[in-house]
C-alpha cells in the first residue's frame, strides 16, 4: 500500500496515474483521477502545497499524533485509540460530526508513520503517514453510524535551499512539500480539510516546540 502511494501519488498530471488539475488556489493545487472498482466510482483526490520553515518529519508527526488531533481537525465528534501497535502505528476509531441530511459516519483505521528510504543522495528526506480502514473486535460497526472506508496518504518531503556564504542551514532554508491523497467515502472532505489547515497553522503551532528536530 505504501509503495502504491509513492508510485502514483507523487506523479504529476498525465502519466500512469492520469491526474487532472481541478482546483488551483495560490500554491495549493487539487487534482482528481478517475478510478472505478467493482462498479463503484472512487475518484481519488490529491492536493499539493508547501510550508516554509518546517521539515517533512515534523509535519507528518503533527498529522499523525492524536495528542494534537483537535488542534486542526474540526469535523471529528470524538475519537479513541483502539490499539497501540508500535511507536508509530495505531488503530484509531473516530466518529465525524453529522452533515445533514446524510447519516453520521464513523471510521476505524490503522494509522502508521514511516520514513521513506531514498533511492539516491539527491532524493529529499521523505516521510509518509498512511491511514487505511481495518476491522477490529473492539470496534465493531453499530446502528448509530455508517462505517466509512478510507485510504489516505500524506507524503511530506523536506527541501533545503543552500544558505548564503558560510552561514549554517536554518529554518529559513527549509521548505516542506506536501502531497495528500484521499480515497474512499470521505475523499473530498478530507482533502480540503487537511491540506489547508496544515499549511496555514503548522508553522505557528509547532515551529517553536520542534525547533530542535533535524529530520
Amino acid at each position: 500500500m505504501v509503495q502504491n502511494h509513492m508510485t502514483y501519488s507523487l506523479q504529476d498530471m498525465g502519466g500512469d496515474a492520469n491526474w487532472q488539475l481541478v482546483v488551483e488556489e495560490g500554491e495549493m493545487k487539487v487534482y482528481r483521477r478517475e478510478v472505478e472498482e467493482n462498479g463503484i466510482v472512487l475518484d481519488p483526490l490529491k492536493a499539493t502545497h508547501s510550508v516554509k520553515g518546517v521539515t517533512g518529519h515534523e509535519l507528518c508527526h503533527y498529522f499523525w499524533d492524536t495528542n494534537v488531533r483537535n488542534d486542526w481537525e474540526t469535523t471529528i465528534e470524538n475519537f479513541n485509540i483502539v490499539e497501540m501497535l508500535s511507536d508509530n502505528a495505531v488503530i484509531v476509531y473516530q466518529t465525524h460530526k453529522r452533515v445533514w441530511p446524510a447519516s453520521q459516519r464513523d471510521v476505524l483505521y490503522l494509522s502508521a508513520m514511516r520514513k521513506i528510504l531514498a533511492n539516491n543522495e539527491n532524493d529529499p528526506d521523505t516521510w509518509l503517514v498512511c491511514n487505511f480502514s481495518v476491522d477490529h473486535d473492539n470496534a465493531q460497526p453499530t446502528n448509530r453510524c455508517v462505517r466509512a472506508k478510507i485510504n489516505i496518504a500524506m507524503i511530506c518531503q523536506t527541501l533545503v535551499s543552500p544558505p548564503e556564504g558560510d552561514r549554517e542551514i536554518s529554518r529559513d532554508n527549509l521548505t516542506c512539500k506536501i502531497t495528500y491523497v484521499a480515497n474512499g467515502e470521505l475523499t473530498s472532505l478530507t482533502t480540503y480539510r487537511v491540506v489547508g489547515p496544515h499549511s496555514r497553522h503548522y508553522p505557528v503551532k509547532c515551529k517553536a516546540p520542534n525547533s530542535k528536530s533535524k529530520s
